[in-house]
């Protein structure tokens, strides 16, 4: 079943459903920061919708007219939309790092990013340079008291929930040390069995090399970290996303290939020394959670996830749902993102593994999913639990690749599918599932999705707001302005307004 936004227009499944010059739009920066309260809406904000959805992205893609390379090194800007009494209050502030303060006092860039983004001056400004700025532009969560900005490759930065000031670096109470690697994707357990039926934080850290450290933590619901333990896997890892169960977190290591040559030299960014190498299987690594049990690591075919949905432990089985691409597309130093070819890439599809750990094999690859579709969502009950329902960013169209313009729902157990659609000119953000009730037998759909769209013919963003159930538009926010292309976000029952 399909249902389509309201007064537009359907494009046919054999013709391109954006505009390229629409979507390169939504790649500007949004240097301003804005407070105040969305007036500007059509349909009704649920009186009962309470709480505030954060929002993590690049928010500035250039440094006085010096173009970023790459978004992903772009310098993280906050969004916040708190819901009250059916209105609802817009908010966003960047992330002073250090390196955002140095380069606007400089009005320059001082540091090299992961994914092409070089120092001016050529190779020998960037020679034998590995420094990093902590760009805290990945993901934004709030646990245990603290609103933190997440940057996988360094510290978390905590910010005032209702300001979105910046307050500092945060090292969990001592557990991080200056420099240590907290990852942008944690998962919220809900309901831990070791600390009583309560929720808990799980999230881990990277230290690639020859072999690579993967170090698991998991934080109470007060925010302290309670359990913490680290192993080494073979092999180069680059990995943002992981999923968990109650026993187990699993990670796909792509086959890739790191040489430091030209980034010592000043050549090339790190992101651009990495190399797939499709010849080798990808390996799931299968780290349990708690006790002494080994770890696993099983070969699968190659290819590459940057998220997973979702993973569930069945009839003695391990269940793994994720977004697949056949590889992982290269950054080239000449190429400009905003010229990226869709239709000559492979589209991410959601796949389920199943895995026997008795025997540790993969049992089965299954392709569920094979619309272009990324940043899965669920509902946060069933994290690490079987599930009914995904959520996900898609494109329009049901094949070939192409930018997410559509929310997609997919109902795991009868294969029955919605598409909300904001073609052709609008483009989607990951969806955020928000439960109508916390009641224990309120429906797993029950509840609405919430993400930001941005509307390439109009050049502003709107926050939409959609019924779980049927994808049906419930309410469409108009901001006063665009808000750039974002990574991750999560949403808070409680309601941060200054």
């Amino acid at each position: 079943m399909t249902s389509l936004q309201l007064n537009q227009p359907v494009i046919s499944g054999g013709s391109r459903s954006y505009s390229r010059e629409a979507w390169q739009k939504g790649y500007r920066s949004l240097p301003q920061e804005y407070d105040y309260w969305i007036d500007e809406i059509e349909g009704q904000i649920p009186p009962d919708l309470h709480g505030t959805l954060f929002r993590n992205g690049p928010g500035l893609l250039e440094v006085n007219e010096q173009r970023i390379h790459h978004p992903f090194d772009g310098d993280g800007m906050i969004c916040s939309i708190a819901f009250q009494n059916g209105r609802a209050h817009f908010r966003n502030r960047f992330v002073q790092t250090q390196g955002f303060l140095e380069e606007k006092q400089a009005g320059k860039i001082l540091y090299r990013g992961v994914f092409g983004t070089q120092k001016p001056g050529g190779w020998l400004a960037n020679l034998f340079d590995s420094r990093l700025k902590n760009i805290a532009n990945t993901h934004v969560i709030y646990w245990g008291g603290k609103l933190l900005a997440l940057w996988e490759a360094a510290e978390p930065h905590r910010l005032d929930p209702a300001t979105l000031d910046t307050w500092g670096l945060d090292y969990l109470d001592g557990v991080l040390q200056p420099g240590s690697a907290f990852a942008a994707h944690p998962r919220i357990d809900p309901a831990c069995e070791l600390d009583d039926g309560k929720p808990c934080l799980v999230n881990f850290s990277i230290k690639p090399g020859l072999s690579t450290t993967i170090t698991i933590y998991e934080l109470n619901s007060a925010g302290r970290v309670v359990r913490q333990h680290a192993h080494a896997v073979p092999g180069f890892a680059f990995i943002h996303d992981f999923a968990i169960t109650p026993n187990y977190c699993i990670f796909f290591q792509a086959p890739m290939s790191f040489n430091p040559l030209p980034y010592v030299l000043g050549w090339r960014s790190a992101g651009q020394c990495l190399q797939f190498l499709s010849q080798r299987p990808t390996q799931a690594i299968v780290i349990p959670r708690h006790g002494s049990d080994p770890v696993q690591i099983i070969p699968i075919e190659a290819g590459f996830v940057f998220h997973h949905a979702n993973a569930f432990e069945q009839d003695g089985f391990l269940y793994v749902d994720s977004i697949g691409y056949a590889s992982l597309s290269s950054v080239e130093p000449e190429q400009d993102y905003r010229e990226v070819n869709f239709e000559a890439i492979d589209p991410g599809q959601l796949w389920r593994f199943q895995f026997d750990l008795n025997t540790g094999k993969l049992v089965q690859r299954q392709l569920i999913e094979s619309r272009c579709c990324e940043f899965p969502a669920m509902h946060p009950d069933r994290v690490g639990r079987s599930y009914r329902y995904a959520f996900m960013g898609a494109a329009h169209n049901p094949e070939g690749n192409a930018p997410l313009q559509a929310i997609l729902k997919l109902d795991m157990e009868t294969g029955e599918r919605h598409l909300w659609s904001a073609a052709p000119h609008g483009f989607v953000s990951e969806p955020i599932f928000v439960p109508r009730s916390t009641h224990p037998d309120a429906a797993e759909d029950d509840g609405w999705l919430l993400t930001l769209v941005f509307n390439g013919e109009k050049e502003r963003s709107d926050v939409v707001i959609l019924d779980a159930r049927d994808l049906n538009l419930v309410a469409r926010l108009h901001l006063k302005h665009h808000v750039p292309y974002g990574l991750h976000g999560s949403f808070t029952n409680q309601c941060f307004i200054s």
